[in-house]
């Protein structure tokens, strides 16, 4: 009993301190970092966002880039998110129905295109429509891409050379990397002759560029959405979520090449 009144006389001292020099507890939590989990190809335009909020009077945000996918895991097996922004609807419908999303705060937050590049110097010729010879194009080597088993632009990518019925000439010939920028990486670097990336991603790599857009029926819509997590405790995620529909970030995201789904006023 008595250690148990000492230490509570301990945490009430601590708390009246906290008082004292003007930060509640509340305060405090709040000038915690925000931990954002976003999909690998929005790096340089969240990034830029999460310096704007700050310089705005926000807190420090804590970013964490890779596939959806792999976020998605993480945030089911509890990793500390507040907010993710995955590349497609089906990460997100999974962590709803596991209940590690705040339902009412999901958000469709943006758009994009699906590109095949080639490395910049590359004298590689095509356009994209139904039956394109992309197995020829390729010869010997391989079709950089995501998985397409799991990251949403790998698998936006085998939807739409399927649905272009080139998916069978080249199923064999696909170097699959961990996320959409891995992908953009084996182009950049030569290592792969053609790639299909975000438009978005083509557009910050100055080792590719682009040959043609795949058409936007080839392939389920792009759709980016976000969501605070139910396990996030920092009390300004809702207002980052907030902000990143804002006019600031709009600006950004528009730069970018994303097209905006959701704004604020």
């Amino acid at each position: 009993m008595i250690h148990t009144l000492k230490t509570s006389s301990r945490a009430w001292m601590v708390v009246a301190l906290l008082f004292v020099a003007g930060i509640c507890p509340d305060q405090s939590r709040a000038e915690e970092a925000v931990t954002v989990f976003a999909a690998a190809s929005l790096k340089e335009s969240v990034e830029k966002i999460a310096a704007a909020w700050k310089a705005a009077g926000g807190t420090d945000v804590t970013l964490s880039f890779a596939g959806s996918s792999a976020l998605a895991k993480q945030i089911d097996e509890g990793a500390p998110a507040d907010v993710f922004i995955s590349a497609d609807l089906k990460w997100m419908d999974h962590l709803d129905k596991a209940g590690r999303i705040k339902t009412d705060s999901r958000v469709d937050l943006l758009g994009n295109r699906l590109v095949l590049v080639a490395p910049k110097d590359s004298a590689l010729i095509a356009t994209i429509a139904p039956d394109f010879p992309l197995a020829e194009l390729l010869g010997k080597e391989r079709l950089a891409m995501a998985n397409v088993d799991a990251v949403p632009a790998g698998a936006y990518g085998k939807a739409a050379l399927e649905s272009l019925g080139v998916w069978d000439g080249v199923k064999d010939k696909v170097a699959q990397a961990e996320n959409v920028r891995a992908a953009l990486l084996l182009v950049s670097r030569g290592e792969a002759p053609l790639g299909i990336v975000y438009e978005t991603d083509a557009k910050v790599d100055p080792g590719v560029r682009i040959l043609d857009r795949f058409p936007e029926t080839s392939h389920p819509a792009i759709i980016y959405p976000a969501a605070l997590t139910t396990d996030g405790q920092n009390p300004r995620a809702a207002d980052f979520l907030a902000y990143l529909q804002g006019a600031d970030a709009h600006a950004i995201f528009t730069a970018a090449g994303f097209t905006v789904l959701a704004t604020t006023n």
